[in-house]
């Protein structure tokens, strides 16, 4: 689920947090990627004729396709991923789980009496809303991203925690997630959109943690405070507060603690035995491995055993997955150069900012004075 309603209140509150970029931009850059939400995007949206990809004996291969060539794509356009898997989820969402649960059987429900009125468009909405990625699917993923190369790292909870504490450790540039608890772990940056196909033609959203704060004029525990009054994995929230009431609330009062020492309680909703300091904790703490136990490799890739899993075992067409081998040995070639920004970087002057004005020609003269640094990286 992630956090409700975050990113229309940063696109509100925050907006020059965020900016939109094509692909070839984070050339050079490292990526740890949400590997449960990308394998649930492919096998949503990776169907052939309405249905999932399946091979000869039935079982389904949307989450490979899609991990194959999105992968490709990425290291084509110069980005170093890293796949971080979920590990075991933290005790504290097993309310979740138990909703998401119910709104499966719910949906088993619904799809049953639309198959039996032959009503093929909700039959469609339904399957896709019993899609669950399974630890048949994970084990496959891991086992091809190997054969291609890629690093793969096993986190004990959450992976988007663990993303965030790569991203901290410097050892990555961003997390890629569609999920926007990566900021409520402290991600600095956030990737929207990176695993979609090209064909969507979506441009990658990225949000900057530092500017979220500094716009919104909050330090990052308040932050925390408002993605649970927003709605979060972990405890309910407080009924009839909404977004911009949260904001609001968080400005005004700095802590839920002080929040629920001032509002109407009988106007707003209070969940029972409401465990809000033990989500807070979780978000500050959470159960992560260590970033220097984590040495990300990105190696050759074994063209002989991924033909042999991919084609004999999976039943892809051999003849494309070894075109598709042919542009990873490419763009392995062309990721050994480095990215401009790490040899020089850019300073901002602490000069004040003038208004811009047109000139005669009607050229704009430019809002702040940049100073180059020319100063040699890593």
């Amino acid at each position: 689920m992630g956090i409700l309603g975050l990113s229309k209140l940063i696109f509100d509150k925050a907006p020059s947090a965020v900016r939109e970029n094509s692909i070839k931009n984070y050339f050079g850059r490292k990526v740890a990627i949400d590997a449960s939400m990308a394998i649930y995007q492919f096998l949503i949206a990776i169907r052939q004729d309405g249905n999932q990809l399946t091979n000869d004996e039935g079982e389904v291969t949307s989450h490979l396709a899609g991990l194959f060539y999105r992968t490709i794509r990425m290291l084509d356009n110069g980005i170093k991923p890293v796949y971080v898997f979920d590990g075991k989820p933290p005790q504290m969402k097993s309310g979740e789980l138990e909703k998401r649960k119910e709104r499966r059987e719910e949906a088993e429900k619904k799809l049953a009496e639309a198959t039996e009125a032959g009503e093929q468009e909700e039959v469609d909405k339904f399957q896709r809303r019993l899609v669950k990625v399974t630890k048949q699917h994970m084990d496959d993923c891991k086992k091809l991203l190997t054969f291609m190369g890629v690093p793969v790292v096993s986190a004990p909870t959450e992976a988007e925690a663990q993303c965030a504490t790569l991203v901290k450790a410097g050892k990555v540039y961003a997390t890629a997630t569609e999920d926007m608890d990566a900021l409520t772990f402290a991600s600095n940056r956030l990737l929207r959109h990176m695993t979609f196909s090209e064909a969507r033609k979506m441009p990658i959203q990225e949000f900057t943690l530092e500017k979220v704060l500094q716009e919104m004029e909050i330090t990052q525990e308040q932050f925390i405070d408002l993605c649970i009054l927003l709605g979060c994995d972990y405890c309910g929230s407080i009924r009839g507060i909404g977004p911009k009431r949260a904001y609001d609330l968080i400005k005004q009062h700095k802590t839920i603690e002080d929040i629920l020492g001032n509002i109407d309680k009988k106007k707003y909703t209070v969940p029972e035995d409401w465990a809000f300091a033990q989500a807070r904790s979780l978000f500050i703490e959470p159960d992560v491995s260590p970033c220097d136990d984590i040495e990300l490799k990105w190696k050759e890739p074994d063209e002989e055993k991924l033909i042999e899993f991919m084609c004999k075992e999976k039943g892809f067409s051999e003849d494309r997955i070894r075109n598709g081998i042919k542009k990873l040995m490419n763009s392995k070639k062309q990721s050994t150069q480095g990215r401009l920004d790490d040899f020089f970087k850019v300073k901002v002057s602490a000069s004040p900012a003038v208004k811009r004005k047109s000139d005669p020609k009607g050229k704009n003269t430019p809002a702040k004075k940049v100073k180059k640094e020319f100063k040699r990286g890593k």
